[in-house]
């Protein structure tokens, strides 16, 4: 990897430490992730105070929008603590898990210039190529002593839904900063195809099937002309999904049971045990009709599970498991149960940001930023994908390091100005 030189005295500092160390937890164990998620809150909150009390202000992170509707968003959940009809230590856990989208705001106000900001892009890079070229080693058969007791086939540390997502979102960041001397071009084109082969044909979740097709479309689209681009994203997806159907028969087995399942759920409206369509199918029905309950204010942060119990009935608990730790497996229909219909909007508001931040940026940053963005956001439809842990820290990590990269690259040698 190309040598990365940073300016300013003191640059490896503790500061860019923690920068890494949450760039390189998400490819760990979760005691990593939780470690550097409260830490980066901690330290990020408390260089904010510090700027404030000597009133500075960081002018190029200032004009971007995400920062503004992050904040929102915490608010909002934490005002519905006064109306949510859920317990309150349910409903301050599920705070926690959804207010961790602030990391993505406070990493990039932890990151002081792009040659930081190069950096921890590398050592997440590394820290997910560590995790992709596991996963390869356990399917040729080279034994991974740090592959978890609970993982099981070509998982290491986590589930292959959670692993198919990062490698599929990964693989687009590997591709889009190929050529930005933060590692050799052919070692971003091979981990980029590594990745995407081994959500596709590896590992098993649907989910990653779709994210991965994302990235795909989205890359193809930016290499094509202009008059070209519409085509290439609509066509491009399609064209692949049915070559890999027919030339696979795990994906092809993968994606007509997904028609098999929710046929059968749509004529019985029964949900067997371990399956997943019609259990999605049904929970997102369930939410539908507690947001008709209450489609302004919502029931509150943490009473998604409490409502929908109570409208699903008798059988509640054996749908969706004992306590109120369930989820609907979609973030959109989450936040709309919890803040109403304003709660959907929010998640909405928060990627438009993200894109309207992202045009700001040079084009590989760019590029990176808005797939980065647009994974995500295909990973809301069919999973709690920001609030579930690892998943939603792996996606708030990776957004707020490539906001952090591109808002540093266009920010001059010293961002940080005194106010007018």
């Amino acid at each position: 990897m190309p040598e990365l030189r940073a300016t300013g005295k003191g640059v490896w500092n503790a500061r860019l430490v923690l920068v890494c160390l949450s760039a390189v937890s998400v490819s760990l164990p979760m005691a990593w992730i939780s470690l550097a998620k409260v830490l980066v809150l901690i330290a990020g909150l408390g260089y904010l105070c510090v700027d404030y009390l000597r009133g500075q202000r960081d002018a190029a992170l200032g004009a971007l929008w995400t920062p503004r509707v992050l904040a929102l968003i915490a608010i909002a959940f934490a005002t519905s603590l006064l109306w949510t009809g859920a317990d309150m230590p349910s409903a301050l856990n599920t705070l926690v898990k959804h207010i961790k989208v602030v990391e993505i705001a406070l990493l990039a106000v932890l990151v002081r210039s792009k040659a930081e900001a190069r950096i921890a892009i590398a050592a997440y890079a590394l820290g997910q190529g560590f995790l992709l070229l596991s996963s390869w080693a356990l399917f040729a058969g080279v034994p991974v002593p740090w592959q978890a007791a609970s993982a099981i086939n070509y998982e290491v540390f986590s589930t292959y839904l959670d692993q198919s997502l990062m490698f599929a979102t990964s693989a687009g960041v590997y591709w889009y900063l190929r050529d930005q001397q933060i590692w050799p071009r052919w070692v971003g084109v091979g981990l980029a195809v590594l990745a995407l082969v081994n959500t596709l044909l590896l590992l098993e979740g649907r989910s990653g099937y779709l994210v991965a097709l994302t990235t795909i479309a989205l890359a193809s689209m930016w290499t094509m002309p202009r008059r070209l681009r519409l085509a290439a994203l609509t066509v491009t997806p399609v064209v692949l999904l049915m070559g890999l159907s027919l030339g696979s028969a795990q994906v092809h087995e993968r994606v007509t049971k997904i028609f098999r399942e929710a046929q059968n759920f749509i004529q019985t409206q029964h949900v067997p045990e371990r399956d997943s369509s019609a259990w999605r199918l049904n929970a997102w029905m369930r939410s539908v009709q507690a947001i008709q309950e209450k489609p302004l204010q919502g029931h509150g942060v943490g009473n998604w599970a409490p409502v929908v119990k109570r409208i699903q009935g008798s059988n509640a608990d054996e749908i969706f498991g004992q306590g109120n730790h369930s989820n609907p497996h979609d973030e959109y229909l989450l936040w709309a149960v919890e803040l109403g219909v304003g709660g959907a909007v929010l998640l909405l508001a928060l990627f438009l940001c993200i894109v309207r931040d992202a045009l700001r940026f040079p084009a590989p940053m760019q590029q990176a930023l808005i797939g980065t963005a647009a994974a995500t956001a295909v990973a809301c439809l069919f999973n709690s994908a920001l609030y579930d842990d690892l998943m939603g820290d792996f996606f708030c990590v990776s957004l707020g390091l490539l906001l952090a990269l591109g808002v540093r690259s266009m920010a001059p040698a010293t961002p940080r100005t005194e106010a007018a």
